[in-house]
């Protein structure tokens, strides 16, 4: 798709981004009660420059639903929350050993394993804070609070993260690798949609257009995260390349290879643009948002 004259994806991602920094950063100021030095780990990761799309997908989703972004900002805050949280704890060495993230040393490696934890424990609970108090009516907090919920724990994104652990060098083939990314990685994309679409009172016709969409642009995202592994810059993406192909991770470019790889992505973001047809015009921010990540080179 080619940007209408009326929408630009990088100026509407920069002003996204801009106050979903500004909210995180007025969310942990904390009071006395937080240690220095742990108020310092959490916002050193939380903070970190980086695409914030997940909060952006909120955002968008409900716009598209016929909301203001601002009423979203909240469950974009707490989508953040939890993906930095994820972030942050499958870095630790007893789970995906990543010494650099977002272009700094990951938070183990600046402020210990132990505050890694405590770091990850606190933003997944303060997520939450903020879904329930700041998302209104408290009819639709608790809705999200649920959707959230689930999404992050031990059907989707836990565990996603444990089969990946179990089956990344077991020589699983295609179903696996689909299986596992539906979950570690497509749950919290999806939910960021489900989430826009809660908060702006979507019709069912509506959030079942967005998570079809959802659906082809999480494998699509985790598609082009494979081959970045493999074709990209270490320095343009912030994080070591060729980690998992050199460490014989399960990966769809090593079951796939590149050319079909690429192939199978464009498919499945051709798939999920056209799953937001029912929203016509109001779509084309969710439009263009695909097409990056297909086209992302970091």
């Amino acid at each position: 798709m080619i940007e209408s004259a009326a929408f630009s994806l990088d100026c509407y991602c920069q002003a996204a981004r801009e106050k979903i920094d500004r909210q995180l950063s007025e969310y942990t100021q904390f009071d006395d009660g937080c240690p220095d030095h742990l108020r310092e780990a959490i916002r050193y990761s939380l903070l970190a420059p980086g695409k914030r799309l997940r909060p952006t997908l909120v955002l968008l989703a409900a716009e598209a639903c016929g909301a203001e972004a601002d009423a979203a900002l909240p469950a974009a805050c707490a989508v953040e929350m939890v993906h930095a949280y994820s972030l942050v704890h499958d870095d630790l060495p007893a789970m995906d050993d990543d010494d650099l993230r977002r272009g700094r040393p990951t938070c183990h490696k600046a402020f210990g394993e132990a505050v890694a934890i405590l770091v990850g424990d606190a933003l997944l609970t303060l997520a939450f804070e903020v879904l329930a108090r700041d998302t209104q009516p408290p009819k639709v907090a608790a809705r999200c609070c649920a959707l959230l919920g689930r999404a992050a724990g031990a059907a989707q994104l836990v565990g996603g993260q444990a089969d990946d652990l179990n089956e990344q060098f077991s020589g699983g083939g295609l179903e696996t690798l689909e299986a596992i990314h539906r979950r570690k990685t497509g749950a919290i994309l999806r939910v960021s949609l489900e989430l826009g679409a809660v908060v702006a009172s979507a019709s069912d016709k509506e959030r079942e257009a967005l998570l079809k969409y959802g659906q082809g642009l999480g494998l699509a995202f985790q598609i082009t995260d494979d081959l970045l592994d493999v074709t990209g810059d270490a320095q343009a993406m912030g994080k070591r390349a060729g980690k998992d192909s050199d460490h014989g991770k399960l990966t769809f470019p090593g079951i796939l290879g590149i050319e079909e790889s690429k192939r199978r992505a464009e498919t499945l973001v051709a798939d999920a643009c056209q799953a937001l047809e029912p929203f016509a015009a109001r779509g084309e921010g969710l439009q263009a948002l695909a097409q990056y990540v297909l086209n992302r080179n970091h």
